[in-house]
């Protein structure tokens, strides 16, 4: 039995085109399927940004090392806990990572092994 992989899919759209889609959700006029993206990005720009090589890196280590802790993450790192938690909580809102609270403190963590993108090459 083989392990299904957890996929984050994730697209670019500019703000005109997600509002105009998050409206026809509401409407009802159109249903999301499954294998459309659940987090969208405004430009490759801003997605190069988040998902930076330094970045990958911090969401490689915080999967294989499993901190207990924004300060064990950060001395695991070598990078300041204010720049961490900057970066982190960007992570969260495009679903990159999950922040919990455990005995007051906050514990990263990766929900994904893989993230999937969906580009239009209609510019």
């Amino acid at each position: 039995m083989s392990k299904e992989l957890k996929i984050l899919k994730i697209g670019i759209a500019s703000r005109e085109e997600m509002k105009t889609r998050t409206l026809a959700i509401a409407r009802g006029t159109h249903k999301a399927k499954p294998d459309e993206p659940k987090v969208w990005f405004t430009s490759m720009e801003s997605l190069a940004q988040v998902l930076s090589t330094k970045n990958r890196l911090l969401l490689e280590l915080i999967r294989r090392a499993e901190p207990t802790s924004l300060k064990d993450l950060a001395a695991l790192s070598g990078r300041a806990e204010s720049n961490l938690s900057r970066t982190l909580h960007t992570m969260e809102r495009y679903r990159l990572v999950r922040l919990d609270t455990k005995a007051g403190r906050m514990v990263p963590r990766v929900p994904y092994e893989r993230v999937e993108m969906n580009v239009s090459l209609g510019l």
